[in-house]
């Protein structure tokens, strides 16, 4: 189904994360300005759906509700195929919210003794965009990055599963990769590129 041409000058990003919100902006172009929803409010929604869609949807909703604007909104994480697509949405909470080396620590003990070739994971990126909070079909741009786990952390770089996550094309770990490399591979990049081509971005 195709969607009538948006113009979109600016869009709210419901997100509170000022890297977040400069990563998107600069995969955006100038064309459109960004601003984060916590210009117009402080609360975030809770995530109850049980998946990356869904919260996306949920997000972008929110955001446009308590800004008046089209909003874009953002559910990533890391899918695990060993582990039934887990810690998936839950991602960024896995080890309680202790933070990512808690996360990485967790995911390796649950990867204990796991061969190499069943450590297959992909980072999802799922981007949706509503013009309006009650917008009943909104854009949806899904983006995987796909991968394995390592056995342990490599490299500096990035946050979150980066260091663990082995890229193939690459040959390293996402966290070996600048950040100008991971903006052109990654999941979020590609879940952007789809959705530029949708609103017709050059």
């Amino acid at each position: 189904m195709s969607h009538a041409p948006i113009n979109l000058s600016q869009l709210v990003l419901a997100s509170h994360n000022a890297g977040k919100l400069k990563e998107l902006q600069a995969m955006l172009g100038n064309s459109v300005q960004l601003r984060s929803v916590g210009e117009f409010s402080l609360v975030e929604p809770e995530e109850t759906g049980l998946s990356f869609i869904e919260n996306a949807i949920l997000k972008a909703r929110n955001a446009a509700r308590v800004s008046g604007l089209p909003a874009l909104a953002d559910d990533s994480g890391l899918a695990v195929d060993f582990l039934g697509g887990a810690p998936g949405i839950y991602s960024a909470r896995y080890a309680d919210g202790q933070g990512d080396a808690a996360n990485n620590a967790k995911l390796l003990l649950a990867l204990q003794g796991v061969p190499a070739e069943q450590r297959g994971a992909q980072f999802v990126c799922c981007l949706a965009l509503v013009r309006h909070a009650d917008d009943p079909l909104p854009i949806i741009c899904e983006g995987l990055w796909h991968g394995r786990i390592l056995d342990q952390a490599e490299g500096e770089h990035g946050f979150g599963y980066d260091p663990l996550f082995w890229v193939p094309e690459r040959n390293c770990s996402s966290a070996v990769l600048s950040p100008a490399e991971k903006n052109q591979l990654s999941h979020r990049a590609r879940a952007m590129a789809l959705l530029r081509e949708r609103l017709g971005l050059q």
